[in-house]
């Protein structure tokens, strides 16, 4: 008899549980992640009405590649190149948002009772937001084209990588069991210095190696090789003491920069969405209802604190950066929830056996709570600003009103700014790449070398040499290239106050050079004398090959900047960004009454308010149009204006059909319909033009049999004979009518 294995069962009855709860949170409009924590519930065991899932082992692990796909996803949305595009004004929101979330959970917890590490967990739970969620609820309620939104998703960027961060601290403040100062700091350097070299290899190479390979990729070998590519940087994150999330998040926002990234966001979905139900499943199986029950106050007292935190904490940051108060409250009533990363954050706390059993169920109440709340604080959040601006003291509302607007003119840097921006990417970047050549040419080559290749001293010196030639652009670059020329040549005309400064940066960058070649070489010789002549050695190299370097090192520069900039550059738009107004993209649709008319015709400029800023056609960009530029189906056009005058217009883009219009036509009408033609038939003698079939009954003659014959799309001149079988492709509703009428 065949045995069917355990797994094979329960992920089965975890897929069907899912299925029907999700199917059911479809039906009454709510989102799909309670449908799966529901399903968890019902498939756990502290439900005992339905089959049980038993092997909880394997089911974690699937959770745990849930979680790996959920990150590999969320990273391909995020990009690093958004994290810097967001602006001062979402990483100052952000920052207060997440500091203030962490505080209020660990008071909450403090004052509830709870052990340390509940609360700092609890802090960790309640500071992150859900993407999901808020994506959601934005187009449901038809706000994403409102300013806010930007703001609101601009946050969500930053918070991705503050949750990032957060898992890591979490994991070592769990180990250690204690604040160690000095461990936490490590550990924030390790991630730094992790982040940024995965960044630069990551673009330098996997985008030129996609482009390599674009000829032999279909849609299966691009699946393959995007999740081999996720799963490698797992393993190696792993490695090196990081959580598989990290590895996943990193890869996807690598990814994220190529010109290939909405194809494989799109090709991963389907294994994004089916790990991240098993995830979500296995969330709802850790739920005990007994524990809900009995911690019902603390869930009241903790959903408060989250949407009252979030919506002060949120609001409180969006004002100090400078965005107007009706932003402000809108993206404060946004971001009050919890969602994906707190759930990750709490089964973090619970595999790593920290926190009481009583936190994960709360932190997944919280969150199933605050998602129902959030369309409704959404809705609710501008007569909230309406009432508060009636309320508030009327200078109040003057200074926030001053204050945001003398914000949004500080763009300008000094030379001094620009100049020190300049040489501190440079000696960062430059210091992690030559920190990590250091570490893998004593670490990995050297013993590669000495154990399998040469033996002794030779395969020491062959190390060293290969080291310091792979090091040698980047101790050009660190030393001796010319930053911001234009800047510094300001600078330095100014004799008095600043050659001084300038000279001690220059002698700075060369010192960190010459440190980062006396420490490998410390590395394989201990002896300063060694240390001295390597030193005159790699001095007198790169003076006689600063040429040859410089040439070498603009050519991997331009491949990075290439790699880096190619997905913005495929999709290159202007940027147009006026006073209180904001720009936005709608699509034309082809039942819109736009189609075909002519922007001087349309005037919606006159009739609505707003600008056409761009429109975009294919691969054809067409900034301020002409006003003779007409509008076709599935034009992307972006349009300046304010939230309400957007929102007058996007119905217009958007078009309706209606089964009483005119034009309507149902696809499923439309059939091939054989008629018989009699002496009384009304169309009897007369040609195929003349009966009106074409006109009356949206029908076209394809074919007609006459006496064995058969007449393939007849011409219209052809009269109708008696007996005459006739072929009609139309609607077969009206074809009846017109032809069988006595």
């Amino acid at each position: 008899m065949l045995h069917l294995p355990v797994l094979i069962t329960d992920l089965g009855l975890i897929l069907a549980a899912a299925g029907v709860t999700t199917l059911l949170f479809k039906k009454i409009n709510q989102p799909l992640v309670l449908g799966y924590i529901l399903a968890g519930l019902l498939v756990g065991p502290h439900i005992h009405f339905f089959p049980t899932v038993t092997d909880n082992e394997s089911v974690h692990i699937w959770a745990e590649i849930g979680v790996i796909f959920l990150l590999f996803s969320l990273g391909l949305e995020f990009s690093f190149k958004k994290l810097v595009k967001v602006g001062g004004s979402a990483s100052i929101t952000a920052v207060v948002e997440v500091f203030f979330m962490l505080l209020i959970g660990f008071v909450a917890g403090k004052l509830m009772g709870w052990a340390l590490m509940d609360c700092i967990f609890l802090g960790g739970i309640l500071s992150v937001s859900s993407t999901t969620i808020i994506i959601r609820a934005f187009e449901e309620l038809g706000v994403k084209h409102k300013k806010f939104a930007g703001l609101v998703f601009g946050v969500l960027i930053v918070e991705d990588l503050v949750a990032i961060l957060l898992l890591v601290l979490l994991s070592t403040l769990a180990v250690s069991r204690q604040f160690a100062g000095m461990e936490m700091v490590f550990s924030i350097l390790k991630l730094c210095f992790f982040l940024v070299l995965w960044f630069i290899g990551g673009i330098f190479l996997v985008p030129s190696f996609l482009k390599a390979t674009k000829k032999l990729m279909n849609d299966e070998t691009m699946l393959v090789v995007s999740l081999a590519l996720c799963l490698l940087m797992v393993m190696l994150a792993v490695k090196v003491g990081f959580s598989p999330a990290l590895g996943a998040f990193i890869m996807g926002s690598v990814l994220a920069e190529t010109t290939q990234a909405e194809k494989i966001e799109h090709l991963t979905k389907s294994v994004k969405d089916l790990f991240a139900a098993v995830f979500f499943v296995s969330v709802g199986m850790l739920i005990d209802p007994g524990i809900l029950v009995k911690y019902a106050v603390p869930i009241v007292i903790i959903t408060v604190a989250t949407i009252a935190g979030k919506f002060l904490s949120s609001g409180m940051g969006a004002l100090v950066s400078g965005q107007p108060l009706k932003t402000s409250v809108q993206t404060g009533m946004s971001l009050a929830q919890i969602g994906e990363f707190s759930f990750i954050i709490a089964t973090l706390g619970t595999s790593l056996k920290v926190t009481s059993e009583f936190l994960y169920p709360i932190a997944v109440a919280v969150s199933a709570i605050t998602t129902f709340t959030t369309p409704y604080l959404i809705k609710t959040s501008e007569p909230f600003y309406l009432f508060l601006e009636r309320k508030m003291p009327q200078k109040w509302v003057d200074a926030i009103s001053r204050y945001s607007t003398s914000t949004a003119g500080i763009t300008t840097m000094s030379d001094w700014k620009v100049l020190l921006k300049a040489y501190t990417f440079n000696t960062i970047i430059h210091s992690v790449i030559l920190i990590a050549i250091i570490f893998a040419g004593s670490r990995y080559l050297q013993p590669f070398v000495t154990e399998h290749l040469i033996n002794g001293n030779h395969g020491i010196i062959i190390s060293l040499v290969i080291s310091l030639v792979v090091m040698a652009p980047f101790l050009w670059a660190l030393a001796i290239r010319r930053i911001e020329r234009k800047a510094h040549a300001h600078l330095w005309l100014n004799k008095k106050y600043t050659r001084g400064p300038l000279i001690s940066l220059e002698v700075l960058r060369i010192s960190l050079a010459l440190f980062a070649v006396g420490f490998l070489i410390y590395q394989f010789y201990s002896t300063w004398a060694s240390i001295l002549v390597a030193l005159v050695l790699i001095v007198l190299a790169m003076t006689i090959f600063s040429r040859k370097l410089q040439a070498f090192y603009d050519r991997m520069e331009h491949r990075f900047l290439y790699n880096l900039n190619a997905r913005e550059e495929q999709n290159k738009q202007p940027e147009i960004l006026p006073w209180d107004a904001h720009l936005t993209e709608l699509t034309v649709s082809p039942e819109s009454e736009l189609v075909g008319r002519s922007l001087i015709e349309l005037a919606v400029r006159e009739k609505y308010g707003v600008n056409i800023a761009l429109i975009e056609r294919g691969t054809r960009m067409i900034p301020t149009p002409h006003r003779d530029e007409r509008l076709y189906p599935n034009d992307k056009v972006m349009l300046i204006g304010t939230d309400d005058q957007l929102a007058s217009i996007k119905e217009l883009f958007n078009g309706s059909t209606k089964e009483n219009d005119e034009g309507y036509f149902p696809k499923k009408d439309m059939t091939l319909q054989k008629i018989v033609i009699s002496s009384s038939s009304p169309v009897f003698a007369q040609t195929i033009r003349e009966s009106g079939i074409r006109e009356q009954t949206q029908g076209l003659v394809v074919g007609i049999e006459r006496r064995g014959e058969r007449i393939l799309n007849p011409d219209s001149n052809l009269v109708f004979e008696n007996e005459d079988i006739v072929w009609i492709v139309g609607n077969h509703k009206k074809i009846p009518d017109l032809l069988r009428k006595t």
